[in-house]
């Protein structure tokens, strides 16, 4: 649709969170600590598990897929924040902002199809112990990593070249720190009520439907747990997966404030908090929960430390 009368906007104002200059100053100092510890605790993870011979197992595979999808996600969006924090013009172009957008549907999306696999992962290692070993095979768990981060590519495309073929020729500063499809969406000059419908259908496929399936996972994994007859059993058991269902209810249970109310009358303050957790905390909390709620984790860092602080020493 052509803008009549009016010029398609070309870039973005991203308002950000304040424009204070002192406070921006503070949350720049913060962000980039927030920001410095996801890189180090997710690249950790990575190493930790790619190096470790007892980590060689499905579980941690997807927990390093995991690991790299947050450092991803991040990536998409804390960067430009953080130059945003510090920069007087908060500009993003056009098709910046449709990049943006692009990505971060599509890694969103990516980790809750992993997420999924993961507790598929946690279903047959306590539901079926003994076939675990034929079930999760190399080649499945390779596939399935493969799916996930593949399975957000059509939605991201559809949700994004839909987005931004909608006709922008009003007001061009989007109420958030990047560009997200509900504050975008409210710049539109004409009915979005088709998009919206698709965007809320998507949601459920995409968000909701992965969801089904680790509430079916662990809906069988606690009815294994409490039917074993030792208690020591079921704590082991339990342990293996709290770290997962913790990490779960952090991601899932702030975007789906967002993402299944588009058009919500949140505050726009209450909607970038929302945001903060899922896009900046929660991929900071996924390596700690994962550290410090595992022992295996824990050990493989130790050893990992041990065995680099060694190998300096043998240097000098």
């Amino acid at each position: 649709m052509i803008c009549e009368n009016h010029t398609r906007v070309t870039e973005f104002i991203l308002l950000g969170f304040t424009n204070n200059p002192e406070m921006q100053v503070s949350l720049f100092i913060l962000f980039l600590a927030i920001y410095t510890v996801t890189l180090l605790g997710n690249f950790l993870i990575v190493t930790v598990t790619s190096m470790d011979p007892a980590l060689q197992t499905p579980m941690y595979f997807f927990l390093r897929n995991l690991s790299l999808l947050e450092v991803c996600f991040t990536l998409v969006m804390v960067p430009k924040m953080l130059v945003d924090l510090v920069s007087l013009r908060k500009i993003i172009s056009f098709v910046g902002c449709g990049t943006q957008m692009y990505f971060f549907f599509l890694f969103g999306s990516s980790e809750c199809f992993l997420l999924s696999m993961m507790a598929y992962d946690r279903f047959v290692a306590i539901c079926n112990p003994l076939r675990y070993s034929v079930v999760m095979n190399r080649s499945l768990c390779l596939w399935m990593a493969i799916g996930s981060w593949m399975s957000g590519v059509p939605v991201s495309m559809l949700q994004t070249a839909w987005m931004m073929a909608l006709p922008f020729c009003g007001p061009n500063a989007v109420d958030h720190f990047f560009c997200d499809g509900p504050p975008v969406l409210k710049l539109v000059t004409v009915d979005t009520t088709m998009y919206e419908m698709q965007a809320l259908a998507s949601t459920f496929l995409f968000i909701m439907f992965p969801f089904s399936l680790i509430l079916v996972s662990y809906t069988h994994i606690i009815i294994t747990i409490l039917r074993m007859p030792s208690a020591k059993g079921r704590q082991k058991a339990f342990s293996t997966c709290s770290s997962h269902l913790l990490v779960v209810s952090l991601f899932y249970g702030t975007a789906s404030l967002t993402y299944l109310r588009p058009k919500s009358n949140q505050s726009p303050e209450s909607k970038k908090l929302v945001s903060l957790s899922y896009t900046v905390i929660t991929p900071m909390l996924n390596p700690i929960i994962y550290s410090l709620r595992n022992n295996e984790v824990k050990r493989a860092v130790k050893r990992t430390i041990t065995q680099k602080v060694l190998q300096k020493l043998d240097v000098f």
